[in-house]
């Protein structure tokens, strides 16, 4: 009943999996991305049980890793959970697990629909193609099974904060190249391709603003940290005819950083703090109370309470960028500029992959590639009056992306090449070590958001 064939990962040729179709003569096939499955007593049979349930296309399910313990026969075994497919679930590094079984009618139609051959993005190609016909059908083609079935054998034990950056890692480059390819056809085939260079028109600015850009700044229980930016942010240089402040957003710190940036407010003009209520407010919330300020500048550009900008010129360079037409897809001002960072650890230090430009960004197709990638990268900078039509949502995680696809849609975003920002990777990071219930919370949130603006992009 089943065809079995193995791939190594992801990351494959369409060849490897046309062959796959050509060869596979059983009801079902099933593509491993690891040789060692172990399966639960059952297992398979339960997988063939949901897709003869479901009618489904693909079906996949949860699993336990195993981990080789420092003992040559010890194994440690973990509970790895994935994820619901939804339609937003662009991203090409998208977790199905070691195990795929796929309807091989349906898989075979599918693969003659492919007509593009990818030296990286076959299976990509296959399973957006898959995902296509849930757009416009009630019924979903790929199927989750909470259920933990089998056993696979984990390789990569790095903490989350390790992985997060590999989808820039100037290394894959040629693979970020191809899967952006295949992407933009998936979303010209579903309707929700933007092309180049049709924008609205920015809203106005009045001229009420106090100062030309605001620093951001949010926090919570960062006594450890939020001098270091403050004072990073207090440093900058402005050019005679602009100004800024730095706004910095308290919720509810009990560690002492409220004090710290008091002890900095009462010695600094512009420093602002603003204390928030006792309500849920998260990172999202922090920023809308800093941008419907009255105080806040006209642009207003990101400083995590971790990090700090590279040197005095950062906020300048924002307010050049912003000020200048320099976007061949449109005569208009940027409703949002993004900077380079590089990584470091608190010593300043340099982490790999180092600097993190996203030069896969183009001004032609970054909006519609925006949908694939997990980050837009930092920092973010923004035009006041167009983030006060739109604010960010109140959450703690994906905020900045979800402000960021949004304005992609109508408005041209710029960039910034050059090092402007230092992220300083420690323990405390939010993401240094996200536990798997963590990730896939993570995870299936921003999938949620670009499900979300595939639907808006769709109708409009």
């Amino acid at each position: 009943m089943i065809d079995i064939f193995y791939l190594p990962g992801r990351v494959c040729p369409t060849k490897a999996i046309k062959e796959i179709a050509e060869k596979s003569e059983k009801k079902y096939t099933m593509i491993c991305l690891k040789p060692e499955i172990e399966w639960i007593y059952l297992g398979q049979e339960r997988m063939v049980q949901v897709m003869e349930m479901t009618g489904a296309t693909m079906v996949y399910a949860d699993h336990f890793n195993k981990v080789q313990g420092e003992k040559e026969e010890a194994w440690i075994i973990s509970e790895a959970p994935v994820i619901d497919y939804q339609t937003g679930a662009l991203r090409d590094d998208f977790d199905f697990g070691a195990v795929m079984l796929w309807d091989t009618e349906k898989l075979k139609a599918l693969v003659a629909q492919m007509d593009t051959e990818y030296e990286f993005a076959g299976l990509y190609d296959l399973r957006l193609r898959a995902s296509q016909f849930t757009m416009h059908n009630a019924q979903c083609t790929i199927v989750h099974i909470p259920e933990y079935l089998y056993y696979e054998v984990e390789t990569d034990t790095r903490k989350s904060g390790e992985k997060l950056f590999d989808y820039v890692d100037p290394r894959n480059r040629q693979v970020q190249v191809e899967m952006e390819a295949c992407v933009t056809e998936h979303l010209k085939r579903i309707g929700a391709y933007l092309e180049p260079g049709k924008y609205k028109e920015l809203p106005k600015a009045d001229d009420s603003y106090p100062v030309t850009a605001s620093v951001i700044i949010p926090c919570k229980n960062r006594a450890r940290t939020i001098k270091d930016a403050i004072l990073s942010a207090l440093s900058q240089k402005v050019r005679e005819g602009y100004s800024f402040n730095v706004i910095v957003v308290d919720d509810n710190s009990t560690d002492g950083t409220a004090e710290i940036i008091e002890e900095l407010r009462i010695t600094n003009s512009k420093l602002i703090h603003i204390a928030q209520d006792k309500t849920w407010h998260a990172i999202g919330g922090n920023w809308n109370v800093a941008i419907h300020d009255p105080r806040c500048g006209k642009y207003a550009i990101q400083l995590d309470s971790d990090d700090t900008y590279y040197d005095e010129t950062t906020v300048q360079r924002f307010i050049d960028a912003f000020e200048s037409i320099h976007n061949a897809q449109c005569a208009t001002q940027y409703g949002m500029v993004i900077g380079t960072y590089r990584l470091t650890n608190m010593a300043g230090e340099i982490l790999p992959p180092g600097v993190i430009d996203h030069r896969e960004w183009t001004d032609e197709n970054g909006r519609n590639n925006a949908l694939r990638i997990n980050g837009l990268g930092a920092p973010r900078g923004f035009y006041v009056p167009l983030l006060r039509t739109i604010n960010y949502p109140t959450t703690k995680y994906g905020e900045d992306y979800a402000v960021g696809i949004r304005i992609a849609r109508d408005y041209p975003i710029g960039r910034i090449y050059d090092v402007v920002y230092n992220c300083r990777r420690w323990e405390d990071n939010s993401d240094a070590n996200c536990d798997v219930v963590a990730m896939n919370r993570n995870n299936w949130y921003k999938d949620r958001l670009r499900t979300f603006e595939l639907m808006a992009r769709i109708q409009n």
